[in-house]
């Protein structure tokens, strides 16, 4: 199970703790979002999410911070995730090794596409970074091969075509499966993670079982911006993520 949480959201004193208990809940990978005024891809619960951290002052360094903190006490894989242009901003070399230096493990950079992902991935490369690529039912197969044959770490499987969101789990079930035939055809290198539109473990059970792990965001963000500031808010959450683990045990 990898989950998204946006860096400095809902506050800037919380995204370590959250990682944290994310790990001792079940996560096994945590993706960190890199917030950006402009998040294309994203839908309204990401968005705000990353409109909330940037008034909270985030900052790429403070990120890289985070991720060092983290460090001090586990060694869950982390992946930065987010677009190209902080990236630009910051400076491509200075980013990469400041990733490499904090922990980072690896970079999910959506509008870096596998044509244009030479402008990060040399640079990534010579700092240990993983890359990892998408693919979505509109890809074709020789474009998943591709990507398979460019990606390490894992395959992230966008289950339907559109922005982030959390959507009925029969409604991406549905519209999913020739995709997930597709990808067990042609994506044969890398461990294939699902992501989009999951959020229950019996929505994960459902879509992610010929795969090999689910991602989950949107319904995360939705949970923590419910609970917080309430007292116990983090509990709330860590068992929310324990459920999305193992169901309601």
């Amino acid at each position: 199970m990898s989950l998204f949480i946006t860096a400095g959201y809902p506050d800037l004193d919380s995204t370590v703790d959250l990682i944290l208990g994310f790990e001792k809940n079940g996560a096994d990978i945590i993706e960190l979002g890199m917030p950006f005024s402009d998040p294309l891809a994203d839908g309204p619960t990401i968005q705000y999410a990353s409109n909330v951290a940037i008034s909270n002052g985030i900052t790429m360094k403070k990120i890289f911070d985070m991720v060092k903190e983290v460090r001090k006490s586990s060694e869950i894989p982390i992946i930065l995730m987010g677009y190209i242009n902080p990236v630009f901003r910051y400076g491509v070399e200075k980013f990469c090794s400041d990733a490499e230096e904090s922990g980072v493990d690896g970079l999910i950079i959506p509008d870096a596409p596998l044509e244009e992902s030479s402008i990060i991935s040399d640079a990534a490369a010579k700092h240990g970074l993983e890359m990892i690529y998408l693919v979505a039912p509109n890809s074709t197969d020789v474009r998943m091969r591709s990507v398979d044959e460019k990606s390490s770490g894992f395959v992230y499987c966008v289950s339907v075509t559109g922005v982030t969101g959390a959507r009925s789990g029969d409604e991406v079930a549905r519209s999913v499966q020739k995709f997930i035939e597709r990808v067990k055809t042609n994506v044969t290198r890398n461990p294939k993670l699902v992501g989009f539109g999951i959020k229950s473990h019996e929505d994960a059970s459902l879509i992610a079982r010929d795969l090999d792990g689910f991602i989950v965001g949107s319904a995360l963000i939705d949970t923590v911006r419910k609970s917080y500031p309430n007292k116990g808010w983090k509990e709330s959450v860590f068992q929310f993520v324990k459920e999305l683990k193992y169901g309601n045990i």
